[in-house]
């Protein structure tokens, strides 16, 4: 496949160093942005076309073997390496300047590691060494697969059976641009309301107890909402310390693509708390298992909301609504894990009760590695969050909720 390095939308520096210090150090931020806004529309079209293209690989010729690999390792994984360094270099002159999100070094520093072929997927480790190593490996089947990946779609978020190194790929290339111009968007976001508290919790084994009913019907005020809420009351005994009343939605661990939304009216209970006749449960645990689906991770980012609520759930203009949207932006640009979609939850939280309406967030995350990051605190004032012009955010993870 010719030219499929122009594919991609490339990081250009200033010409020289001499145009570079003519910008202020908010323009050069702002270009810098810019790159990223534009590029979040483009690059993850450009990673499936390589993902389709390596998996052609078994019926290349030996010169097409070869000149496929200076393709890929030079034109695409070596540019993307000299793009990295170049990034890094920029952002460290301007990280005095109090501009920068700080978190982009980190997601430089995965990046950089995958494009060395260091790979933390341990699962992939063996595939990449032996494609770096000698590029007609690409022909065995099944390192072709492994290394590869499947097709993941625009929003990086398509059901695919392989998650190959050129998905791992993609996913870090969006970590750098989510920390650049994510801080942006969130602000932008927040119309006739605001993120007054961000902070995330890590909660000992818990069990969500409730009610499944269809979000479109006016479920808090159905005389079967306000037995659920009798019924919890009751169980005195068995609370987990986080009472609010919730609607929790979850998608069984699988991709929004091919699993519908479940929705859940109810509570978190303690962990061995005991099920009523006719109600559902979904489990948590503090750690990860290993394994897709429940129990789920009962860590989260959880955020509060105050201002018009009608604001709050606006859907015009969102992936799914304003707060949903918002914490999981705020997420995204602080480079934290959403498990999507093996652990992949998210809930509303009604802090008054189901008929005062929802006014809190909770987003699953798994913070394995990211303990530098603060626990809890008011809403982040996440560096680098001054006017830099519109961007466009591309979507993340997605919510598939008919109100």
């Amino acid at each position: 496949m010719k030219n499929l390095q122009d594919r991609f939308c490339w990081y250009v520096p200033p010409k020289n160093r001499e145009n570079s210090g003519s910008l202020s150090p908010q323009e050069q931020y702002r270009r810098i942005v810019g790159w990223a806004g534009q590029a979040r529309g483009t690059n993850p079209d450009a990673f499936d076309a390589v993902t389709a293209w390596l998996l052609e690989a078994e019926a290349w010729s030996q010169e097409e073997l070869a000149e496929n690999r200076r393709v890929l390792m030079e034109d695409i994984i070596g540019r993307f390496a000299g793009q990295t360094r170049r990034l890094r270099e920029e952002l460290d002159a301007l990280a005095p300047s109090g501009l920068v999100n700080m978190a982009v070094f980190d997601t430089l520093d995965r990046l950089e590691e995958e494009l060395a072929g260091e790979t933390r997927a341990h699962e992939l480790k063996e595939a990449v060494g032996k494609v770096f190593a000698d590029f007609s490996a690409i022909r065995d089947r099944r390192t072709r697969e492994l290394f590869a990946g499947g097709i993941t779609g625009s929003a990086g978020t398509d059901t695919v059976e392989v998650f190959g190194y050129i998905n791992f790929l993609k996913d870090c290339d969006a970590g750098v641009q989510w920390a650049l111009f994510m801080p942006e968007v969130v602000e932008r976001q927040q119309e006739g309301f605001r993120m007054e508290l961000f902070e995330y919790r890590k909660l000992p084994a818990m069990r969500f107890i409730g009610i499944e009913k269809d979000v479109t019907q006016d479920a808090p005020g159905q005389p079967e909402i306000e037995k659920l809420q009798r019924t919890l009351d009751a169980m005195e005994g068995y609370r987990s310390g986080f009472d609010c009343d919730a609607l929790l939605m979850h998608h069984f661990g699988r991709g929004v693509d091919v699993e519908r939304c479940h929705l859940l009216w109810g509570r978190f209970m303690a962990a061995d708390a005991p099920v009523p006749e006719g109600y559902a449960y979904v489990d948590f645990v503090p750690d990860y298992d290993g394994a897709s689906g429940m129990p789920y991770l009962s860590q989260f980012a959880y955020a509060e909301f105050i201002g018009d609520p009608d604001a709050m759930h606006g859907q015009e203009g969102f992936d799914c609504d304003a707060m949903y949207d918002v914490t999981r932006n705020t997420i995204l640009a602080q480079n934290v894990r959403i498990p999507y979609p093996e652990k992949y939850w998210t809930a509303e939280v009604f802090p008054q009760g189901f008929r005062k309406g929802s006014s809190a967030y909770l987003f699953s995350v798994d913070r394995k590695g990211d303990e530098k990051l603060v626990e809890k605190g008011a809403a982040p004032q996440i560096m680098g969050q001054e006017d830099r012009g519109e961007q466009s955010a591309q979507e993340g993870y997605r919510c598939q909720i008919q109100r």
